[in-house]
């Protein structure tokens, strides 16, 4: 019977008290909620509380790291509440497609990173938030910090060679395989991103997830009084580790002293700056609000971004829009959720490049001719002039939209229903001046403007409907299980058009027809389409004993329209197990081990990324022909050898691991060995004539593997009044092998990867052979130089012979050619302080890659004196023997480990006594600080070391930035 509402405030009275953790140190920040009024208060500084509450009310005491303890308030005015920490969270829910689990419940290798856990480095990617916190994760951004760039993913080591090595990513719920998904999230609105990192877990996604699976979960609307949250930064960056070329005044000093045979021609320019961005600012604005009531629950947000690059006209403006929406009905038996979301990118895609030609010009050239015009000369681009007189954007808006809805239909058993589209459409732009170089050049159309125009449209369409069982038996039997069908859509479609000629700057792209290029039949134009379907069926078991012993089982049953006739369906299978050995009774007396819990899962996952239709005969134009009856028709013919054994690639993962507390919940840990095969590889490969009308067969033989160790701690190292100090580490070893690529057949012993590109035609710097390691730098062996500075190299024999006489051959057998070295790193390691005093807190964040190498090919073409424009300082110094051609040896590999200090924020709190505002945060942060490195190049940290042909540095790197960030977030 329900109280009277006079008579109940009536028996209200003041509770206060203490609340303390594990050690009595008082806990501030404690929310003490009255479940049965529904107040709540925060514990201040000192742990200390009051609240209203009467005799038989319960009070709720939750923190993070805590386990949530629940008291009634009984007849005394004063509580002491000792909190238990959670062991590392246990308690936490994680997700592991389609559906959570609690992670003491875990029995596959799963990672979880939470906000508070992020970079603060004004990602531009949300990936760039979890960069060095997840062992076994590696990211890579080539092309530095320009804000169109993507990041190179690679979980684990290569797990293909031509086939998709991107992971999927599952951003509530929603399933894509294109990073340009992550475009319509920010990093205030990520409440979690989880990865499943072995095949026991991401065998649920069959064969989207053999490069893993990035699981996105954005935040949602709470039970409480609406809240508004704004944060903002503005971030700025400087150039730093620029390659040391001469200057101008250098440059004429070397030429007097007869040191290079080189023209002066009176001017001093530094070209290289002259791309750069030197008022750049970039700055992001995020405005959330929330709230609901038990019924109905909202969170909206909206967000603006001016990402502006270091280099000139490089830049992306954004305005993203997302608003989620949770409404429970029926007794609280039905459940919907609507997500939407909306990404406007404005990109200014014109700069970001020609870094090496500007670095390499003679630097006693100018931009300018004497009367102030542009100078152009046919051997290379006028940069600078470029930036100035043409344009190339694009306009691109992507939009995702979902719907969930569950029902519970008797207790236990609950049907659910997911349905979501992803909408991703482009317009790019391109237009040339009459002035500008490249149209003054062009010997069709001299002095004539050129017109670009295409468009994109990508679309995905899933519908995902489940089962779902949940009982607990005899108290201590708890089984879950999943059934579902999976339907997935992808089409694309687009159109470009191009024109020259123009003989005015007033339509640019917008009139392409007025360009003379089309009445002759010069202009271009071209348009595509095509689309897939993959359908599921897939089911989970998940069991445990008394939370003690865990089981987990999967299988997916999996058919898509990219597979053969022969192979159109597949099945991916998974078993999992946990053994919590704390729960034993031999390990009751084991102080100093507060949660220990062993792992180890099999699983089979695909990938069944490559091209639609390669497994069938496509046509192909053979040419306008005149026939009979006076007319010129097109003939088509087949341009593709059909192949109906054509499946997915399959790879096959055991994985142990463990999970551990110790020293009184201060030492905290994941460990993970793990061996992974693929087999089935795809590739192109020759084929016989007859039967097949090609020359090559794009099919399924070689074999790749993995195996390594990942390590991840945390440790509370001080924890006092005022003051605390934590630290993160997380380690990770790799070997990579191709270990076949022929069959009875179809014979490839070896496979090259990493052109060197540059002077020289050197070819590629890498060879993978049958057995051996993936990343190896196959070349000559330095031996040095002769008298008259001409290469000396050794022979198989260990023979000190000259260039000519070297056996190039592939044939380990009979060849001159050695491996030099690896750029595969084979340690990745990462160490996270965080510090807390009162109000401030500061984290120090580093990271690095150890024992790999690097091919340093802007030493191997601009420090050899045969180059006639600028040259690096090390040409007279390092490299002043040579007297040569440019040669591609081991004399330019050199050592790429790096400890990077990736980022410093400094921050402060600001408390106030007013419940308008929760909270607000002031902090400044420092990003890509300082990177420690004998490795004479670019930065290493940028250079590629995912996927089979990494460690060949980039000639015209976008440059390395050293960032400093200010940033504000307000709570109210």
């Amino acid at each position: 019977m329900s109280k009277l509402p006079g008579l109940y405030f009536a028996t209200q009275k003041d509770v206060s008290g203490t609340v303390v953790d594990e050690k009595n140190l008082p806990v501030p920040g404690v929310t003490v909620k009255n479940l049965a009024t529904g107040k709540a208060v925060v514990t201040d500084v000192n742990g200390r509380f009051s609240i209203e509450a009467g005799d038989d009310d319960t009070l709720s005491f939750s923190f993070v790291g805590f386990i949530t303890q629940n008291q009634k308030a009984g007849s005394t005015n004063v509580l002491s509440i000792k909190l238990v920490p959670s062991s590392t969270n246990l308690n936490e829910v994680v997700v592991v497609g389609y559906g959570t689990q609690d992670q003491n419940k875990i029995t596959s290798a799963v990672a979880h990173v939470t906000p508070d856990e992020f970079r603060q480095s004004g990602s531009r990617n949300p990936l760039d938030l979890i960069q060095g916190k997840v062992p076994g994760l590696n990211l890579t951004r080539t092309s530095g910090s320009n804000p169109n760039s993507g990041v190179s993913v690679q979980l684990r080591g290569a797990v293909t060679v031509t086939g998709s090595s991107s992971p999927l990513y599952v951003i509530d719920g929603i399933p894509y395989s294109n990073a340009n998904i992550l475009d319509v999230l920010q990093q205030d609105d990520i409440a979690s991103i989880d990865v499943l990192k072995d095949g026991s877990g991401a065998a649920i996604y069959g064969t989207s997830a053999n490069a893993g699976v990035i699981l996105i979960t954005t935040k949602k609307g709470k039970e409480g009084p609406p809240q508004f949250d704004y944060s903002t930064y503005f971030r700025k960056e400087y150039v730093q580790r620029r390659q040391d070329f001469l200057t101008a005044d250098e440059y004429r000093q070397k030429i007097a002293a007869g040191d290079i045979k080189q023209q002066d021609f009176g001017s001093s320019t530094d070209f290289y700056d002259q791309l750069i961005n030197h008022d750049n600012l970039s700055q992001n604005h995020n405005l959330a609000l929330s709230g609901g009531t038990n019924k109905t629950s909202y969170r909206a947000s909206i967000n603006y971004r001016d990402l502006q690059g270091i280099a000139r006209e490089n830049g992306r403006r954004e305005y993203n829009l997302r608003l989620s929406v949770d409404q429970t009905g029926l007794n609280d038996r039905l459940k919907m959720q609507i997500n939407l979301a909306t990404n406007f990118n404005n990109a200014n895609l014109l700069g970001g490049g020609g870094w090496e030609s500007e670095a390499t010009k003679n630097p006693t050239l100018s931009n300018f001719n004497p009367d102030g015009s542009y100078r152009f000369d046919l051997t290379s681009t006028n940069e600078y002039a470029r930036l100035i007189q043409e344009t190339s954007y694009r306009k691109q808006q992507t939009t995702t939209a979902s719907a969930k809805t569950d029902l519970t239909i008797i207790e236990g058993l609950k049907a659910s229903v997911f349905g979501s589209v992803v909408r991703d459409s482009y317009l790019d732009g391109q237009y040339r001046l009459k002035a500008s170089e490249n149209s003054v050049e062009n010997t069709d159309f001299p002095r004539g403007g050129y017109a670009y125009r295409g468009t994109s449209l990508y679309q995905d369409f899933a519908l995902e409907p489940t089962l779902q069982y949940n009982r607990i038996f005899a108290k201590k039997h708890n089984l879950t299980a999943l059934a579902g069908y999976s339907y997935r859509y992808h089409i694309e479609e687009g159109a470009s058009a191009s024109n020259r000629g123009f003989i005015n700057d007033l339509f640019h792209e917008d009139n392409l027809a007025q360009g003379s290029a089309l009445a002759l039949g010069k202009a271009s134009m071209g348009s595509f389409k095509n689309d897939n379907t993959l359908i599921a069926l897939f089911g989970r078991l998940n069991y445990a004993y008394n939370d003690k012993y865990l089981l987990q089982f999967i299988i997916r049953r999996e058919g898509s329209s990219r597979f053969g006739d022969n192979n159109k369906f597949g099945y991916f299978p998974a078993v999992s197990a946990g053994w919590n050995v704390k729960q034993e009774s031999f390990m009751q007396d084991v102080a100093f081990v507060n949660y220990l819990k062993l792992r180890v899962g099999y699983g089979v996952t695909g990938n069944s990324g490559f091209s639609n239709n390669a497994s069938r005969v496509t046509l192909g134009g053979g040419g306008r022909y005149l026939y009979p009856d006076g007319q010129y028709l097109e003939t088509y013919g087949p341009n593709r050898n059909p192949n109906p054994n054509l499946k997915w690639e399959t790879k096959r993962e055991l994985n142990i691991g463990l999970d551990f507390t110790l020293l009184n919940n201060r030492l905290s840990g994941t460990l993970d060995l793990f061996n992974r095969t693929t087999k089935d590889l795809l590739d192109t490969y020759t084929s016989p004539q007859p039967p097949f009308i090609q020359s090559s067969i794009y099919t399924n033989v070689g074999t790749i593997s993995s195996k390594g160790i990942e390590l991840g701690l945390s440790y509370a190292a001080i924890k006092t009044q005022n003051f605390r100090w934590s630290a993160d580490a997380t380690f990770s070893t790799l070997r990579n092998k191709l270990d076949s690529y022929s069959n009875d057949q179809y014979k490839v012993l070896y496979k090259t990867f990493g052109g060197i590109g540059g002077a020289g035609a050197l070819g590629d710097a890498i060879t993978t052979y049958e057995g051996g390691n993936l990343g190896e730098f196959w070349g000559k062996r330095f031996a040095g130089f002769t008298a008259d500075g001409k290469w000396l190299f050794y022979n198989r024999n260990g023979e000190k012979v000259t260039n000519d006489v070297i056996n190039n051959s592939k044939d380990r057998n009979v060849t001159d050619l050695a491996m030099l070295g690896n750029a595969i790193p084979k340690y990745y390691a990462s160490l996270t302080n965080s510090f807390v005093y009162k109000n401030f807190d500061l984290r120090i964040f580093l990271r690095g890659k150890f024992d790999f190498d690097v091919l340093n090919t802007t030493a191997l073409s601009y420090a050899n004196k045969t180059w006639s424009g600028n040259l690096l300082q090390s040409t007279f110094s390092k490299y002043s023997q040579i007297n040569d051609t440019y040669q591609y040896s081991d004399y330019y590999i050199e050592s790429g480990t790096y400890v990077k200090l990736d980022e410093v924020t400094l921050g402060y709190n600001f408390k106030f006594k007013t419940k308008l505002i929760r909270g607000i945060r002031l902090y400044v942060t420092g990003q890509n600080l300082a990177t420690f490195s004998g490795y004479t190049g670019s930065d290493p940290d940028f250079i590629q070391d995912t996927g089979t042909g990494p460690g060949v540095d980039n000639r015209g790197a976008y440059p390395s930035t050293r960032t400093f960030l200010i940033g504000l977030n307000c709570g109210f």
